[in-house]
């Protein structure tokens, strides 16, 4: 393990300052200062509003630098006003710890090995919840939580509730967040691996006191209801735009050709699996059930025993740049099919009209989505057939 002074002075070198947010923990709050002060010299505490002896505790302590307002307005907005103070100061990362004495102040050096190898990380503290003494709802929330992170961003993260975190504050302290209670470190790991940062993990170790000791804030029904609402807006923001954003951005050459290869022409699967699999991804990717397609898709391609990654990749027909066209031929296509008219005649909008145009675009998507499905798919086949003639 890294010497506690090697450790002050990397973290200084680093631009490293460690964030205590704290509210109403006066019974830990200055062991944890003096814990973390073995390793850091730059503590920055955040003090919520606290209305027990936090306050009197803090002003008498040292050589920290002190962020307090009076209303206590949540862990999440804590630890913004934590980030926007450590950026004023000309920090560019800053750790951020519990004062609840949960976290061990001896794997801040953990943290200082791994950003300084992998530079510009998130990095979680991953506990091991499988220990005696866990809390029944905190080893539910954590199961919870990491499903539905590995849901909204592709990244299996062992633990995504920790609070003992590393933060590249250049690039998360200049973002506009929606939350501001516990939900926001779900939101803060979800938008930072939308914005292609590096999210990443060490383990660390936990200590949670007997119940009768424990202090938590934690209130279970609104703040897990808080958690699943920002999950389901997450959800449909995840299928709707960002995955497959992420997968347009990072189209390459080389991977069109590195997918075609292992996925289609070396593929175990045969021609006519592959072929359903094309074409109900197709039919997916422009049926009107927007952001809720790449969800459905997978489901049923589970269901139909189809080959689930050419299902999305099908389905992304959807991209970003596709929707206007999608949109336009869809509708077009139940104008023809209706025997409706086309009226530019802005001046000219009503509900019946606005109703009628809604009716061609959802009954014209299905037709052209199955129309589509269906030409990719008998293109597909002839493709694979001439491609695959090996494959049964």
């Amino acid at each position: 393990m890294m010497d506690s002074q090697i450790c002050r002075k990397r973290l200084r070198n680093l631009k490293c300052c460690v964030i205590i947010p704290t509210y109403n923990n006066a019974k830990t709050i200055e062991k944890v200062i003096n814990a973390v002060r073995s390793y850091s010299d730059d503590l920055l505490v955040v003090n919520d509003g606290s209305t027990d002896a936090t306050t009197e505790i803090l002003q008498q302590i040292d050589n920290i630098t002190l962020v307090s307002y009076p209303q206590n307005k949540g862990k999440g907005y804590a630890l913004r006003k934590g980030f926007a103070k450590a950026d004023e100061l000309g920090f560019e990362y800053a750790i951020t710890i519990d004062s609840d004495g949960q976290h061990f102040a001896e794997d801040i050096p953990l943290f200082v090995e791994k950003i300084e190898a992998e530079p510009g990380t998130l990095i979680v503290g991953a506990r091991n919840m499988s220990q005696d003494g866990i809390p029944g709802k905190s080893s539910f929330g954590y199961k919870f939580s990491n499903f539905w992170y590995r849901l909204e961003t592709g990244i299996n993260l062992p633990d995504t509730q920790s609070g003992f975190r590393l933060y590249p504050l250049k690039i998360l302290s200049h973002k506009q967040y929606f939350t501001r209670k516990y939900e926001f470190e779900i939101e803060v790991l979800v938008r930072a691996a939308w914005a292609g940062i590096p999210v990443t993990a060490v383990p660390i170790k936990v200590f949670y006191a007997p119940a009768s000791e424990r202090v938590s804030h934690f209130r279970p029904f609104r703040d897990f209801g808080r958690i699943s609402v920002l999950n389901t807006v997450l959800v449909f923001l995840a299928f709707a735009y960002f995955l497959p954003f992420s997968f347009f951005r990072n189209l390459t050459k080389a991977k069109i050709k590195e997918f075609i290869k292992y996925k289609l022409i070396d593929s175990s699967d045969s021609n006519l699996k592959l072929t359903f699999s094309i074409t109900f991804g197709v039919f997916m990717g422009i049926v009107p059930i927007w952001g809720f397609q790449m969800l459905v898709a997978i489901f049923f391609a589970w269901l139909l025993k189809l080959n689930k990654v050419i299902v999305i990749a099908a389905a992304n027909i959807s991209l970003p740049p596709m929707i206007p066209f999608i949109l336009y031929f869809s509708y077009l296509t139940g104008v023809y099919v209706t025997g409706s008219k086309i009226s530019l005649n802005f001046s000219e909008i009503s509900l019946h009209a606005m109703k009628q145009s809604t009716v061609c675009y959802i009954f014209g998507s299905l037709i052209f989505a199955a129309f589509m499905a269906i030409a990719m798919g008998a293109i597909s086949y002839v493709l694979l057939g001439i491609f695959r003639k090996n494959k049964v």
